[in-house]
Formats: structure tokens, C-alpha cells, sequence
């Protein structure tokens, strides 16, 4: 019984809830970034290089590919055949680089957001009067 309480306390801890949740929305964060990748920038960026490019096809075959098989990246690399897929390699790292500037941007926010939520600090209290006569008195004897 003692492992289960102790194990029940860990998983309802709000750490590890809040780790969870960071996990599924990430994942789906990461679904939405494929998309807007694969179906708009790449689409983008091959119209503004000349024509329809599909960069998951960009690679070069390092082995030699059976006549049978089509000479895509997906039916080469189902039939194992070694290939360089630099534009499959291009596809994640613009994926990537969009992921961390949205990340960035988004804790940017979060960030003004606690700026503008912390409480502001609390005046200093004013100096007392014995204090303030004895500064005058200490200030009146410099200047004799």
C-alpha cells in the first residue's frame, strides 16, 4: 500500500501534470508546424525557386536501386536502399527553425505578461522624525 500512496502522490503532483500536458500540447504544436511547413512554406518556396519542387524527392542514391522499384524516396528507402535525402533534411530543419522562432516568440509573450502581472513593489516607509533631526544636526556640524 505504501508504493501506491507514494505513487499516487508523484502522479497528482502539479509538476508532473503539468509536464504531461506540455507533452500533448507539444505534440500537437509539433502536428500544426508539419503542416504549415509541408503545406505552405515548402509549397512557397518552390513556386519562388521556379516551379513546383517537391523536396522530399531531392536526394541522391549512394547504392545501386533495383530496376522493379520506382525511383521515389519513399519506395527506395522501404526497399532499403542507402540514399542522401538532403531534401528531406531541408523540410525538417525549416520546420525546426519555424518551431523554435514560434517558441520563442510565444515565450516573449509569457514574459510581458508576468512583467505586467508582478505586483509593484510597496513604497519604502518614510524616515522616521528622530532620524531625519538627527541627519540635520549631523549635517549643521559639518558645515561649523
Amino acid at each position: 500500500m505504501g508504493v501506491l500512496r507514494e505513487f499516487r502522490d508523484f502522479a497528482v503532483k502539479g509538476n508532473v501534470i503539468d509536464l504531461a500536458v506540455g507533452v500533448i500540447i507539444g505534440g500537437a504544436f509539433g502536428k500544426i508546424v508539419d503542416s504549415l511547413v509541408n503545406d505552405i512554406v515548402m509549397p512557397l518556396i518552390s513556386t519562388l525557386l521556379g516551379g513546383h519542387i517537391d523536396f522530399s524527392n531531392l536526394f541522391i542514391v549512394l547504392g545501386t536501386a533495383p530496376d522493379n522499384i520506382p525511383h521515389t524516396y519513399e519506395a527506395l528507402k522501404k526497399a532499403g536502399v542507402p540514399i542522401f535525402a538532403y531534401g528531406n533534411f531541408i523540410t525538417i530543419a525549416i520546420n525546426f527553425l519555424l518551431l523554435a522562432f514560434v517558441i520563442f516568440q510565444m515565450v516573449k509573450v509569457v514574459n510581458k505578461v508576468r512583467i505586467m502581472d508582478a505586483p509593484t513593489p510597496a513604497p519604502a516607509p518614510p524616515t522616521p522624525e528622530d532620524i531625519v533631526l538627527l541627519r540635520e544636526i549631523r549635517d549643521s556640524l559639518k558645515n561649523k
